[in-house]
């Protein structure tokens, strides 16, 4: 029987799920690809810890230059993450005649075209389903499965840790600082959530399949990202009553003329079908003009359901290099690239939640209603609560009809400086 040969680069969680995947379940990879999947080198610069899985003295090395140069390898895993040097080593796998899986969205995000033109040149195959959502198969689907299909939306939650920290905020009245604490006791949360809670990770996923959708180069630097942790309890609440759920999305739109993408927090009715997926799932829909909506719902993170990507990729490689071909599928998903303007966040409309901290006296509301009013937004209803003693604010909540970006910034600029509003207005976009 036929073996072909993998070497991993990176040996933490994820690696170490890859290794049990492949050792573990090793006849039934077998069975289904008609030849063996060889794990036969492993570089980490940690090769003492206990990750759980045994493997052979001598398929461990501190050295990511055995992986990369060694002769029989056919498959590099680079598991590392991080710009460089995974950069670097994908780079010099692939002029080393190898083909590559990486799970590094954030490496994609920033140097995928690069990536993808030496994998292209070299006639090579790239595996990166792992990078976005896990184990559902958004990258196998959108390459493949809707390749016929113009997409016009893709909407995601594909971050586990901001959806467990919203679903927790939303299913048991707890503020954000507890659910974030609570994330990290539990391993959903790093110490340093940063690139979660404040949206980083989502763009660098939505630029991903961005390209992938649409055929064309997204920086990073030009999508507008915001996060969750100026979402309230009252936030919470406020989107229950009006009969909503916070979201963190991702979102990427195209019109047939401009792309419309961003990361921000975003109310969806209870009734939408991402509404209720909650703590560390996650679930992308994509809408284009055959199927109208998919779903794909599923584990987002974690060592066996990211590893099971990440195998899966090895796997259909193994098929290419079994049936003698190389590049089978453009790495872009589009054999030409061209460049699509980006809509400007100013340019969209949204419905809006708006929510002020004002104090109790009469006429704040009609002094906030007249700026909205003149900046053309309409408000659609409004939940003010309480009452303010010692010139305290309080919370005063509104839903507002379709209006521009452009408007509502310019409105809520004006509405800051009344000497009535205690704090910056906060905003949440509606998406339906």
């Amino acid at each position: 029987m036929k073996t072909v040969k993998v070497g991993m680069i990176g040996f933490g969680t994820i690696g170490a799920g890859v290794a049990k995947i492949l050792t573990q379940n090793s006849e039934i990879i077998k069975r289904r690809l008609g030849a063996a999947v060889e794990l036969v080198k492993v570089a980490d610069l940690d090769i003492i810890t206990d990750r759980g899985v045994k493997l052979a003295s001598d398929v461990l090395t501190t050295s990511a230059d055995e992986v990369i140069n060694h002769p029989d390898i056919d498959v590099v895993i680079e598991l590392i993450g991080g710009y460089e040097p995974a950069r670097k080593f994908l780079l010099q796998s692939i002029a080393q005649g190898k083909h590559v899986v990486t799970a590094n969205k954030a490496l994609l995000a920033k140097h995928g075209d690069e990536i993808f033109s030496a994998v292209t040149e070299k006639g090579l195959s790239i595996g990166f389903e792992a990078s976005i959502g896990g184990a559902i198969p958004i990258i196998r689907s959108i390459r493949e499965a809707f390749v016929a299909n113009r997409i016009q939306t893709i909407e995601g939650i594909v971050n586990g840790t901001a959806n467990y920290i919203l679903s927790k905020m939303s299913d048991e009245n707890c503020d954000f600082d507890t659910a974030l604490k609570e994330a990290q006791e539990k391993g959903f949360a790093e110490a340093d959530p940063t690139f979660d809670i404040e949206g980083i990770d989502s763009a660098h996923k939505i630029a991903v399949l961005t390209r992938l959708a649409y055929g064309t180069p997204v920086s990073f630097d030009d999508i507008t990202v915001s996060g969750i942790s100026d979402i309230s309890s009252e936030d919470i609440e406020c989107a229950r009553e009006f009969g909503y759920r916070i979201k963190l999305l991702a979102i990427s739109k195209y019109d047939g003329e401009k792309i419309d993408i961003r990361v921000h927090p975003a109310m969806i009715p209870v009734a939408h079908p991402m509404a209720n997926v909650n703590g560390v799932l996650n679930a992308i829909r994509v809408c284009d003009d055959m199927m109208d909506e998919n779903v794909l719902i599923g584990h987002g993170a974690g060592a066996l359901p990211t590893g099971s990507a990440v195998v899966g990729d090895v796997v259909e490689i193994a098929r290419n290099i079994l049936s003698g071909v190389g590049e089978r599928l453009p790495a872009g998903s589009f054999q030409e690239v061209k460049n699509i303007p980006l809509k400007g966040i100013s340019e969209i409309e949204s419905e809006y939640f708006l929510r002020f901290s004002v104090v109790d006296h009469p006429g704040v509301l009609s002094k906030i209603s007249g700026i909205l009013g003149k900046h053309s937004i309409s408000i659609e209803s409004m939940i003010q609560r309480g009452r303010g003693d010692r010139g305290e604010g309080v919370p005063l909540v509104m839903m507002c009809h379709k209006a521009n970006e452009k408007n509502i910034q310019s409105a809520l600029k004006e509405i800051e400086e009344l000497d009535v509003v205690c704090e910056k207005p906060n905003l949440i976009r509606v998406e339906r």
